[in-house]
């Protein structure tokens, strides 16, 4: 084996020597019984962009090489540096990162062998402009608004280690203060100078006289509940008493709650006007513009005066190895049946029958040359199911059909794996097509009318940095990829919205939101509002993952993101679990059903406009903990994916199988 070879991406070779990637070989190894691993370089700065290769061996207590030993590479923050499994770093976001080499060995657990870890250092690239992109040309005299300036490099990518100072060079004109935020004093002109990252950018303000001589508030109605978002509105008029239109308003409120508990009644109000409490309690809202102001008070109330509960109803134990996502479906003979997958295993898949709930069926199972089958699918005629490949000792991975007209009995039919060799992680099924991840990079389109043949069409990806891809759902034409740290897109695939086909995906819009960790999405059209929105699901796992003997602390949320103005979305609400993380999501109605991992299975109330955190608005309807003494994980939640079918919802469990619960009221259940 080559125990030092570094391979740096073709154009960092025409850097300067003081650019060029620099590197400490000090060892920092974790010693074991069975050795120790030694890797070549062991510690590494690179540029944003850039690449390099680490070489690793394995040895033994003696300190001798052990033939044939493999080591397995992964980042703790893949997020920003990227490593493959055979040891080529890509540094994708500033910042100081590790990556561990882990050997793997014959009868040891990989959590307690021989491991390295690996210093990369991310150096931000170098200032290059300061920006104040919302700087309004003129404000009103006794009103503030926000200045957003930040330093950028130059790719144009904020550069957040940096702060920017506004001053005002006529202080009797305008005031800012620490935060950015510049007042109107009196009628004048004035410059105000930003300076951050030894830059220096100026802009002018003008300072005009506020017209508004009284402010009238009024609001829809005085009852509302918590979680329900409702809109003020106000009346400007001048000295004269005519109507002024256009200058700020400034929103506040001041809380007194129902309980005696401590805790304050909390809400949010947007300077549009629109509010949403979160505790039941009497909210006084009050508005002003320069030196008038009006104010009113409500009342919230709770949003639920009666809880519901989900109760058991069946489980479908799968006890001895991980199951991953799960899709549910009405047969041919008009019976139900459900597919799980399996992760970390021997590449099976298994078939139920669940046309009664509180006896599910273990019918099948199906084995694939794989060690995951993370993502199983079934046509909407109930004929035919794929299933995804990762891990397969080929390395060819890709996808596998089977006809299930006769879910007791799945007949194989063909494979697809051309260009797919890297895993299929995630797929879907749309109206003759399936869309599935190659490699984590990109989404591959394949013509599937004739199942035993399929033919690639299209694909879709990200061509970015570092980019890769998690997810897809696909909807009335638009696919939705989850895209980690380059958020959602938005492609039309057969929409018409713009042009686009499976042979021709055309990108629509996109989302992404600071965390990276853009993991499903589901899109929804609200009937309430005819507000458009895509909801967007976390994967995080900050304290690790553990496959047995321990429970995982996932974390993340559900961030809730208005498409309905495609050009401009915006982000509007969240569902957030304390002290937990999402996987998968389904949307039915005005309910959504979040698999929350170590929270188990949530069911959340998602009607009317959303604004804010729907947790803390009392939204949340029900939730159910999986767990079973005898799972992988003893007695630990890890809820995977959910699907509401006839009346029940139906998920998985990472670490217990599959499980079948109804919705129903609570009859004084403590909670």
């Amino acid at each position: 084996m080559t125990r030092t070879r570094l391979l740096v991406a073709s154009f960092l070779t025409f850097l300067p020597i003081a650019l060029a990637p620099t590197l400490v070989a000090q060892i920092e190894s974790k010693p074991a019984a069975t050795g120790s691993v030694r890797v070549s370089p062991n510690e590494l700065t690179l540029p944003v962009g850039g690449k390099a290769q680490l070489d690793a061996e394995v040895l033994d207590v003696g300190g001798r090489p052990v033939a044939d030993a493999r080591v397995l590479f992964f980042s703790r923050a893949r997020r920003s540096l990227r490593v493959s499994s055979d040891g080529e770093v890509e540094a994708l976001k500033p910042g100081k990162f590790e990556i561990i080499a882990r050997a793997l060995l014959p009868n040891v657990d990989r959590r307690t062998g021989p491991s390295a870890t690996v210093t990369v250092t991310v150096p931000h690239p170098d200032p290059a402009a300061i920006e104040l992109p919302n700087a309004p040309p003129k404000i009103y005299t006794g009103t503030t608004v926000p200045l957003a300036a930040h330093v950028v490099d130059k790719n144009g990518t904020p550069r957040d280690d940096l702060t920017v100072a506004l001053t005002s060079a006529n202080r009797d004109v305008a005031a800012v203060d620490a935060f950015g935020l510049v007042t109107g004093l009196r009628p004048g002109s004035t410059k105000i100078l930003a300076k951050g990252g030894d830059l220096e950018h100026e802009i002018t303000l003008d300072v005009v006289a506020n017209p508004v001589a009284k402010l009238d508030l009024h609001a829809p109605t005085d009852t509302v509940r918590t979680g329900d978002v409702i809109t003020f509105g106000v009346k400007l008029t001048n000295a004269d008493g005519a109507a002024v239109w256009n200058v700020p308003v400034f929103y506040s409120f001041t809380a007194r709650p129902d309980d005696t508990l401590g805790n304050a009644a909390t809400g949010q109000i947007q300077q549009d006007g629109r509010f949403v409490a979160e505790k039941p309690g009497l909210y006084t809202i009050v508005a002003t513009c320069g030196n008038v102001s009006d104010r009113l008070t409500i009342r919230a109330t709770k949003r639920f005066p009666q809880k519901r509960k989900l109760e058991r109803v069946g489980h479908g134990p799968v006890l001895d190895v991980h199951t991953s996502d799960l899709w549910v479906w009405e047969g041919v003979d008009g019976r139900d049946y459900c597919v799980t997958g399996t992760w970390g295993a021997n590449g099976d898949a298994i078939f139920w029958d669940v046309t009664d709930p509180s006896k599910i069926e273990r019918i099948a199972t199906v084995t694939v040359d794989a060690r995951t089958v993370n993502d199983v699918k079934v046509s909407d005629d109930g004929r035919l199911c794929i299933i995804s490949r990762e891990g397969a000792s080929n390395r060819k991975n890709g996808i596998v059909a089977f006809d299930v007209s006769d879910p007791r009995n799945p007949q194989k039919i063909s494979e697809f794996d051309d260009q797919l060799t890297g895993g299929v992680h995630n797929l879907f099924i749309h109206e003759g097509y399936a869309y599935a991840l190659s490699a984590g990079r990109r989404y591959d389109i394949l013509d599937i009318k004739n199942p035993r043949a399929p033919i690639r069409v299209g694909s879709y990806q990200v061509f970015e940095p570092g980019a890769s891809i998690h997810d897809v759902w696909v909807e009335n034409g638009i696919a939705y990829s989850s895209n980690w740290r380059y958020g959602l897109h938005l492609v039309d695939v057969g929409n018409g919205i713009k042009g686009g086909s499976p042979s021709n995906p055309v990108k629509i819009g996109n989302y992404a939101y600071p965390s990276g960790w853009n993991h499903a999405a589901f899109p929804w059209r609200s009937k309430d509002t005819d507000k458009f929105y895509v909801f967007a699901g976390d994967e995080a796992f900050p304290y690790g993952l553990y496959t047995k003997d321990n429970p995982t602390y996932a974390r993340g949320w559900i961030h809730i993101v208005d498409f309905t103005d495609l050009e401009d979305p915006q982000e509007v609400a969240r569902y957030e679990v304390p002290e937990a993380g999402t996987h998968n999501l389904w949307i039915e109605g005005n309910t959504m059903y979040v698999a929350y991992y170590n929270a188990g299975l949530r069911v959340v109330d998602i009607s009317g406009d959303l604004m804010g955190d729907l947790y803390r608005q009392g939204r949340e309807i029900a939730w159910y903990l999986p767990t079973h003494p005898e799972s992988l994980v003893p007695n630990a939640p890890m809820a995977w994916g959910p699907q509401p079918h006839k009346g029940h919802i139906f998920f998985s469990d990472w670490n217990s199988g599959l499980w079948a619960v109804k919705l129903v009221e609570d009859k004084g259940r403590r909670r």
